[in-house]
């Protein structure tokens, strides 16, 4: 698999979003982050700011829902236009039903785990799934600390998904940089979240560039 880079708006200048937006053009996703105040102590954005940047970007969205009931809000987004649709192990009642409507309405499942939080219970699910995020922070801010203990928990779950012959993406969010994404590519990781190392660098699209092509070189098929 190629790697992919989301690069998190939650580290862009919200008061200039569409420049920053165009910023990351030769990215492969926009992560967008959406926070509750509930499920998460933060509050981002919500449904018609997402429809915006789905209009603003070229990108394919990728949406992170860290909130409560995403069985009933998940579905909502989806009608915006985004490409695919994350929500928490811990926050949803009916996992499999969810990412069963989500992709009956042609956006890609996603599931959310917390660095607390195990992989083991939902091997047995993993087909309904187009990809499982891995949490390398708390959920809820962005900057903080990645949690390299998280590794031993995406090379169990790489290897579930190649035992069983399936095409599910891994992707981790939180603290990934140039420091980082050979890490998390070893341990099997595809599709990577950056934020303040994007955001946060003179030139956006060359930090892009750096980050996928350490990862790229590291990452073992």
């Amino acid at each position: 698999m190629s790697i992919q880079i989301a690069p998190s708006i939650l580290s862009a200048d919200f008061a200039n979003l569409e420049r920053d937006l165009h910023a990351i053009d030769n990215a492969d996703l926009v992560h967008v982050d959406v926070m509750d105040h509930h499920f998460v102590p933060n509050l981002t954005l919500g449904e018609p700011i997402v429809k915006r940047i789905c209009q603003v970007t070229k990108l394919p969205v990728d949406v992170h829902l860290m909130i409560e009931d995403p069985d009933r809000w998940a579905p909502e987004f989806a009608k915006l236009g985004v490409h695919s649709v994350s929500f928490h192990m811990g926050a949803t009642h009916a996992p499999v039903r969810l990412a069963r409507q989500l992709r009956g309405m042609g956006v890609k499942a996603c599931f959310a785990v917390r660095p607390a939080e195990p992989v083991e219970p939902i091997f047995d699910i993993l087909g309904e799934f187009d990809m499982i995020l891995i949490m390398t922070v708390e959920p809820g801010f962005g900057g903080q600390k990645f949690l390299a203990n998280q590794m031993d928990k995406t090379r169990r779950l790489r290897d579930e998904i190649t035992r069983r012959g399936l095409s599910t993406h891994i992707q981790v969010d939180g603290g990934v940089s140039p420091s980082t994404a050979h890490i998390v590519a070893e341990a099997g990781a595809d599709v990577l979240v950056a934020g303040s190392a994007v955001y946060g660098s003179p030139d956006p699209a060359k930090a892009i560039d750096n980050i996928r092509n350490l990862a790229q070189a590291a990452y073992k098929d």
